[in-house]
């Protein structure tokens, strides 16, 4: 086995039971695997157990090959699993408005290569950040949205999202709400940046909101999209301080900070496949 043999990463997560760690690392062993990293966690409430295990193939063997074998493995000891192959990027697209310090950080990283990953497309209700994107050599879509028009408007949107073949969706301040159905019939991640720190202050302008209640935090969370507003499981938060002398524009200032950080760090987690989702919370995995 060489050094930079195929890799495959799988998630795990079901009822916890003795001898899960070793049963996984036999079926690993006995295909010739090499276990690069493993973690596993247990909640002790639920019973649940949560394993993030990264190891090299043969080279005889097939990635995708061994990526369904070990599915159907997992399967047959009761655990939900997802296996990644390592080097894979998948496609991503971003949901903008006019707000462009996330969508600017965001493709910026993935250019400097910190993102496994391809931004395929962007798509806006506005028209505002158009040039931008042509700039970076990304396809842009136009999708206006209204109250009257959010039906078709979802539609072309999960239109282009299948015409681009796309895994991922970033909402990187992405000023609407996700309907339901939209979310249903995707079916495939959503990360969404707020910028409050959850559950405190969900919904429309979180700044004003906390400077009206006079808090001394602000902050920051990414997390899935799911039908209630500002509700997914939570990925990642970060806060900051602020006093009485800031103004409701300084409170903005300072959060754009948060808000590209918190995204960033959220988005690498998710490409890296360290996170596992239960019960509307996740596992975040080193």
């Amino acid at each position: 086995m060489i050094p930079d043999s195929p890799r495959l990463i799988a998630l795990l997560s079901g009822p916890d039971q003795k001898g899960l760690v070793s049963k996984v690392a036999n079926w690993i062993y006995e295909r010739d695997g090499n276990i690069i990293h493993a973690d596993q966690h247990r909640d002790h409430e639920e019973g649940v157990f949560f394993q993030r295990v990264e190891w090299a193939i043969a080279d005889s063997r097939s990635p995708r090959e061994e990526a369904d074998a070990f599915r159907d493995f997992g399967d047959s000891i009761g655990m939900r699993t997802k296996v990644a192959v390592n080097g894979a990027k998948p496609k991503v697209a971003l949901f903008v408005s006019k707000a462009d310090h996330c969508f600017h950080d965001l493709i910026l990283r993935w250019k400097a290569g910190d993102f496994p990953c391809e931004i395929a497309v962007v798509v806006s209700n506005h028209q505002t950040l158009k040039s931008s994107a042509v700039h970076y050599g990304i396809p842009f879509h136009h999708v206006p949205v209204t109250k009257e028009t959010k039906s078709d408007a979802e539609a072309n949107q999960l239109a282009l999202l299948k015409r681009y073949d796309i895994d991922l969706v970033i909402m990187a301040r992405y000023m609407q709400v996700l309907s339901s159905i939209f979310l249903d019939t995707w079916g495939k991640p959503v990360i969404n940046i707020h910028h409050s720190f959850l559950p405190a202050f969900a919904g429309a302008k979180p700044y004003h909101q906390a400077h009206k209640k006079g808090v001394k935090l602000i902050g920051a969370t990414a997390h899935y999209a799911t039908a209630d507003l500002d509700q997914g499981p939570i990925i990642h938060q970060a806060v900051t301080q602020i006093t009485h002398r800031n103004s409701v524009r300084d409170l903005i200032r300072k959060g754009r900070d948060l808000e590209r950080l918190t995204l960033a760090q959220a988005v690498s987690w998710h490409l890296e496949n360290r996170i596992l989702v239960y019960e509307n919370k996740t596992v975040v995995f080193d």
